[in-house]
């Protein structure tokens, strides 16, 4: 049987200006990152005839970016297909989706694109100004759902949740909290490289240890840096990449299963979460394997998810993740497995994963500049934490 994957390529990938408080519209770096992915794919506008986005129109200010309607009108795309939701293997899912109608040939030349205005949507009140409220349509002070377990006490944020699972985490496995510093101070050497990243000035293992406990074990520089951005990637049926420009990138295998409850808390093992699911799909639809993997761009919306992502990707097993990391170490330009090299969500911006993606295309193709892996030809990334994960494994084409 045919893989869905074995149809399509990604033939451009652009990505527009990111900062802090650009106060740019969402509709405005959206339109600059798919402009950018286009012409990187040496198509013009009408030569895109499909759009998705995750997560589409949520009313969620600064998260949700704008509707796939209103990115059509803007740039005058004449569409078959299009595509806008949430529910689904997390921030990959829109890609999926791409990925699913070009091979099915409801499109032959499809943009996907993500965007967050975060930072400027936080204003001066920071991360307090964008809350999930978890409250039914029955009242104010009715909460719904799994979030009754912890809305009612003031866990309002992911790092909360997150702060759960990594304190089981180290209950079972004694995690410390340089294991995960390592990881931090690691993303920082690499932003270090990338002229795109918001915060590029070294960071040390005492400054991670000084940094103030958000949510403990998990403190300042374990969390992700709220930014604006835009990113979009072009996805292709296989046999138009040859009227594209540059290398492209095949997608190998695609990773989307949740195998346990689709909830924050309450799997069976509450040291994992949906990504370890993902894992065991991604490479059920391969013969590669993870030491087959040049580099990796995994989902570091929190350091502690990245760690989680090497155990549950195969690169070693649990409770291992912490000594494979081996100090950020591993995670080196000239180490065992590069990753994150953009600098990660960490560092470079929170772009919700799709930074990752953009990097993770870029090291494919030979195109990362400062920060290239040497003879990467393999590629592995992820996003997503919790009940939501997706994973995509990329190889470079030849012409």
């Amino acid at each position: 049987m045919r893989k869905a994957e074995s149809a399509v390529a990604i033939t451009g990938a652009g990505q527009s200006e990111v900062g802090r408080k650009l106060n740019r519209s969402s509709l405005d770096l959206t339109c600059e990152a798919v402009t950018r992915a286009v012409a990187d794919a040496g198509l013009r506008m009408e030569d895109i005839d499909g759009l998705c986005t995750y997560p589409g129109a949520t009313g969620m200010p600064g998260l949700g970016g704008p509707a796939s309607s209103d990115v059509q009108d803007a740039l005058g795309l004449q569409l078959t297909w299009h595509s806008g939701a949430a529910e689904g293997p997390g921030q990959l899912l829109a890609v999926m989706n791409a990925i699913l109608a070009v091979a099915g040939g409801m499109a032959r030349h499809a943009v996907v694109y993500r965007t967050v205005t975060e930072a400027t949507v936080q204003g001066n009140a920071k991360r307090g100004a964008v809350k999930l409220t978890g409250r039914s349509s029955a009242g104010p002070e009715v909460i719904s759902g799994p979030f009754q377990w912890v809305m009612p006490p003031g866990a309002y944020s992911p790092v909360n949740w997150l702060a759960l699972s990594a304190t089981r985490y180290q209950h079972t496995y004694g995690l410390r909290r340089e294991d995960l510093g390592g990881i931090a101070v690691a993303a920082r050497a690499h932003a270090a490289r990338n002229p795109a990243a918001v915060f590029s000035q070294p960071l040390t293992m005492e400054d991670y240890l000084a940094g103030r406990m958000i949510s403990t074990p998990l403190s300042l520089y374990d969390c992700d840096v709220p930014c604006d951005g835009s990113v979009a990637i072009v996805v292709s049926a296989r046999e138009a990449a040859a009227d594209t420009r540059p290398v492209p990138v095949f997608v190998e295998a695609m990773g989307a299963a949740v195998t346990d409850r689709p909830q924050w808390f309450h799997r069976g093992d509450l040291a994992t979460m949906a990504l370890h699911d993902v894992g065991t799909s991604l490479w059920a639809r391969t013969d590669l394997k993870p030491s087959d993997v040049d580099t990796a761009q995994l989902y570091d919306g929190f350091s502690f998810l990245t760690l989680l992502w090497v155990e549950a990707l195969g690169f070693c097993g649990p409770g291992e993740g912490a000594a494979f990391l081996d100090g950020g170490r591993t995670m080196a330009l000239d180490g065992p497995l590069p990753m994150n090299t953009s600098g990660g969500q960490l560092s470079a911006g929170r772009l919700h994963g799709y930074g990752h993606l953009y990097e993770a295309v870029l090291q494919a193709r030979g195109d990362a500049g400062a920060r290239q892996v040497t003879g990467a030809e393999v590629v592995l990334t992820s996003a997503g934490g919790g009940p939501f994960a997706g994973a995509l494994l990329l190889t470079r084409g030849h012409r």
